[in-house]
């Protein structure tokens, strides 16, 4: 095997990611080495704005002192147990998150997919043993444009051609119908109450470009939910833990879900940390065996993950997010008002997008996208002619306008020739 310490430049590590990894991802042409805060450097010692965090897994920002130090005591100490044996923290993290959030159990998991996996199982044993419905009939009802994960099962609920095709034989089980489309929600209720175990909704698509539902959409959802005695299953993986300008994008519309999904910030993004949270009633029809992870409810993962959610109220990251995007939606809406080439933008706290006065098959939004990353931050498209904008919460109003200039300026000054 061959070693070196030569120093590699971006276009050979690049390189070397084409020629020993799979293709499954198309990263923009940037190498990075170093983060901190809301910044990240490239191997050339470039600076940049990140206007991503890891699809919102550091909103604590990058290499955040507390979780540097939390991650590396614990790791010093006891890093993984599996569950055969207890440990001295998995307990202690158990009842902090549960009464952090609001319910009475968790069962603790790793990445986001997991988790929503996780929800299904729960949801649907609870539908047999506790609804009553007949054995194998047990279906959940999803939205379309959703982004849970990229498992066969999550996949086989897809809309997203290239997440879904040639994955097949697809799990049944699954009804789809329009994002923030309350009438389509009580019509799917109405035509199969008795097998409907629960409805699964991100409170924010982002992957789908930040698709924001109507005010209310969400707390009518849940009261048909819970007239059909159905289980209100919310997906806060990326709108979650402060991201939106809440704790939760659900307390816009005060709904307590009957199982909440989270994870990417859970552990500030220093380790992969999910988490499945229930009230007894629908939990304890988990039993030993039943479900679980051999690094689920690791002592790093409960350690880093009780720092993250300390430092989300410590620095009082949910109303920075909620008044910085304020802030940066009514300059992006000044931008619509000087450019043809903005025709929108939407978003809450500090999850938003532009929407590309362009075809989806395009090229200009990347190529956007690439212009941002010369003028110094990090952003990319979705959905072909939308671009996502989520930095660190740890932002600060003089950063932020900052970056509102390089948007600004970059757009106004591009050529789509």
């Amino acid at each position: 095997m061959e070693t070196t310490t030569k120093k590699l430049s971006s276009a050979e590590l690049m390189e070397l990611e084409n020629k020993y990894g799979a293709h499954n991802y198309h990263p923009l042409e940037v190498v990075l080495a170093k983060g901190e805060g809301v910044y990240v450097w490239d191997v050339e010692g470039k600076r940049y704005f990140d206007f991503l965090s890891a699809y919102s897994a550091v909103n604590q920002g990058h290499c955040h002192p507390g979780l540097v130090e939390a991650i590396n005591k614990q790791a010093a100490t006891l890093n993984l147990t599996s569950r055969a044996f207890y440990n001295d923290q998995l307990g202690v993290y158990e009842k902090f998150v549960s009464q952090y959030f609001g319910f009475d159990k968790v069962l603790p998991m790793n990445t986001g997919a997991e988790g929503v996996e996780t929800a299904i199982k729960i949801c649907r044993k609870w539908a047999y043993e506790k609804k009553g419905v007949s054995k194998d009939q047990a279906k959940i009802i999803v939205c379309g444009e959703n982004f849970h994960g990229r498992t066969v099962t999550i996949i086989s609920f897809s809309s997203d051609p290239d997440a879904r095709g040639s994955f097949g034989p697809y799990t049944p089980g699954f009804v789809s119908i329009p994002y923030n489309n309350i009438d389509a929600l009580r019509e799917a209720l109405n035509a199969d109450s008795e097998n409907i175990a629960g409805f699964l909704v991100e409170p924010i698509q982002g992957e789908a470009g930040v698709n924001v539902p109507d005010d209310g959409f969400l707390s009518k959802a849940y009261d048909l939910c819970r007239q059909h005695n159905v289980l209100f299953i919310g997906d806060e993986i990326q709108t979650g833990i402060a991201r939106t300008g809440k704790m939760l994008a659900l307390d816009y519309d005060n709904v307590k879900p009957d199982i909440l999904i989270l994870g990417k910030a859970l552990s500030g993004g220093m380790y992969p940390v999910a988490a499945v949270m229930a009230n007894n009633e629908i939990m304890d029809v988990i039993k030993p065996g039943q479900h679980g992870s051999t690094y689920g409810g690791n002592p790093m993962a409960c350690a880093v993950a009780m720092k993250a959610l300390k430092i989300v109220r410590e620095e009082q990251l949910a109303d920075n997010a909620y008044n910085l995007g304020l802030l940066f939606r009514e300059r992006m809406n000044v931008l619509v008002e000087k450019s043809d080439l903005v025709s929108k933008v939407r978003g809450k706290g500090l999850l938003n997008a532009i929407l590309i006065n362009d075809t989806p098959e395009s090229s200009t939004a990347m190529d956007i996208c690439k212009a941002l990353a010369k003028n110094g931050l990090l952003a990319k498209p979705t959905h072909g002619n939308i671009i996502r904008f989520a930095p660190p919460l740890v932002m600060n109003q003089q950063q932020l306008n900052e970056c509102c200039s390089i948007i600004e300026n970059t757009i106004l000054n591009f050529n789509k020739k």
